[in-house]
């Protein structure tokens, strides 16, 4: 899996205004501070407005601001706002067949529940856990047992 740069200098950005608190940033300090291209950060910017996960502030000291608290806001979220696709294997995820046959690949499977578990760290970490630096860690006891209850479904199938 490979988030484009659209993804990852969303996050950054969205990661700059929350350390800002409750200033505003101009997009020009941000692509500057972060080495994203200007043009393509006002992009970014207007998606995520259009989202509702910022908003423009005129005038003086003006810019962008967060338009909820970094608590309130997920990464999942960003990359929804930006339309970034996380896609980890060109497996059909419609329940198509992926090999040309009737059939789906040997590791489908695999990779949709990997896909899930990506989808599922990404709902769980906020805006304020990125600009703290702090990441939720796997419970190897929770993993396991989800594991074992897919382990059991795909037997059943």
């Amino acid at each position: 899996m490979q988030l484009s740069a659209k993804g990852r200098y969303a996050v950054t950005a969205m990661g700059a205004l929350a350390r800002a608190r409750d200033g505003a940033l101009p997009a020009s300090e941000i692509a500057e501070r972060e080495h994203i291209s200007g043009a393509f950060l006002d992009q970014l910017m207007t998606k995520l407005r259009r989202a509702g996960l910022v908003e423009s502030v005129r005038g003086p000291g003006g810019g962008y601001r967060l338009a909820s608290a970094p608590e309130d806001l997920t990464i999942s979220a960003i990359l929804e706002a930006v339309e970034e696709p996380l896609k980890i294997t060109g497996c059909r995820i419609d329940g198509a067949p992926c090999t040309g046959t009737a059939e789906r690949c040997l590791s489908h499977d695999l990779w949709a529940a990997f896909g899930r578990h990506i989808a599922e760290f990404l709902d769980s970490v906020t805006l304020a856990d990125l600009a703290e630096g702090r990441f939720p860690q796997p419970d190897a006891g929770a993993d396991a047992g989800a594991l074992a209850v897919q382990q059991q479904q795909a037997q059943q199938q």
